[in-house]
């Protein structure tokens, strides 16, 4: 029986993993978990899986369900109440799947706990990869992929000698707005571009697919992941999203992992690694039923987002920090009808020209830099 600690358990990747947990519960049991806004629906998922700590955004949210919920449970809040159910002692695997660089924090902690982390959460990697990659060694800990992408990747890896890897090429469904030009995008709405084609995801990241700055962190995560240089890292788009991802090796033979787009899928691999377990909910990839699979290289002047994720990669130091700090601030206020579709951009593009680079920062230089960018990108919102 493995016991999973669970961040951001209301949210896409949460909710998925607790149906994972609920389908194979003779093999998972949830010990700890943190709830993001929806206070009833995790008020729901604490009663149906009874963890013993759960952590809440603030103190507000603690008073409103501490008296609703089992007895027994501990309730905490914050930052540090993230941290609490990240080190939770029970806890053999820890999933972080919370959105944005909030997850960096309980990440750190977990893996100084000896955690193995299931990470779905890639502002961790994206904002401060070089020290969560060193500290994972430094502690021996095992970083599994959640994402579908580089759960591919991984899985596509096994038992390969990663110094004969020519290129990894990540996959992307192009997002909800792959069809239109960049003109098309003027003027375009929050509801057309949280409607995506393929995948159900939460709200933040369906915009970052629409733009596909969602790929262009997957790269820099898949930098960290895999230890590759961005110049042997490319992205294909992929309509169907059948093919996740895919790694070349030197002497040009290609392995790829195919599957219908089930998030569920790369979630039960990264839980049960090395192992697997039988998919009983999962719809089986009948290929003929598919019939074609279409492939374009993407256009870096149309995705600008994807452009510069690749600049503030090779950048290094505090630049994908800044990358990831100004998009979420542009999302978000996108989100509220605060700026344009193609504002968000423009936004990340000032905020990276505003910046001068610090390489190789600490995690306090890492932080100030977060919120100094958060700042300035939302003064040039107002």
């Amino acid at each position: 029986m493995k016991k999973i600690s669970l961040l951001g358990a209301t949210g896409s990747i949460g909710t998925q993993t607790l149906d994972v947990i609920k389908e194979h519960s003779d093999k998972f049991t949830l010990v700890a978990m943190s709830i993001g806004h929806n206070i009833t629906l995790g008020l729901m998922q604490i009663h149906a899986f009874k963890p013993k700590i759960v952590s809440v955004i603030n103190k507000e949210d603690r008073e409103k369900i501490k008296h609703d919920i089992p007895f027994g449970v501990k309730v905490v809040y914050g930052l540090e109440g993230l941290i609490e159910v990240a080190t939770f002692a029970e806890a053999d695997i820890v999933v972080n799947a919370v959105i944005g660089s909030v997850g960096l924090d309980p990440t750190l902690a977990a893996i100084e706990s000896n955690k193995t982390i299931a990470i779905a959460n890639k502002e961790t990697l994206v904002t401060a990869g070089h020290i969560v990659t060193e500290a994972a060694e430094k502690h021996d800990v095992s970083l599994l992929p959640v994402d579908s992408e580089h759960s591919a990747i991984y899985q596509c890896l096994q038992g390969e000698n990663v110094s004969r890897v020519e290129r990894l090429i990540l996959t992307a469904s192009g997002g909800s707005f792959r069809d239109k030009t960049r003109a098309d995008l003027e003027g375009v709405t929050v509801n057309e571009a949280l409607n995506h084609p393929n995948w159900s995801m939460g709200a933040k990241i369906t915009i970052d697919s629409a733009t596909m700055m969602n790929k262009g962190l997957e790269v820099i995560e898949a930098h960290w992941l895999f230890s590759i240089p961005y110049e042997k890292i490319d992205v294909l788009i992929h309509k169907e999203s059948i093919i996740h991802s895919m790694v070349e090796f030197v002497d040009h033979s290609m392995i790829a992992q195919l599957g219908t787009p089930d998030m569920k899928v790369p979630i039960q691999y990264a839980l049960t690694y090395p192992d697997r377990l039988e998919s009983k909910q999962g719809k089986r990839l009948n290929l003929w039923e598919v019939g074609e699979l279409h492939f374009a290289k993407p256009d870096f002047e149309r995705y600008r987002c994807l452009q510069y994720a690749y600049e503030a990669g090779r950048i290094g130091g505090t630049m994908p920090t800044v990358l990831n700090a100004a998009n979420e601030i542009a999302v978000a206020a996108f989100l509220e009808g605060e700026i344009s579709f193609l504002q968000i951009e423009s936004l990340i593009e000032e905020a990276m020209s505003h910046h001068a680079v610090l390489q190789t920062p600490s995690l306090k230089v890492i932080q100030e830099v977060d919120q100094e960018t958060r700042q300035y990108v939302h003064s040039l919102i107002k």
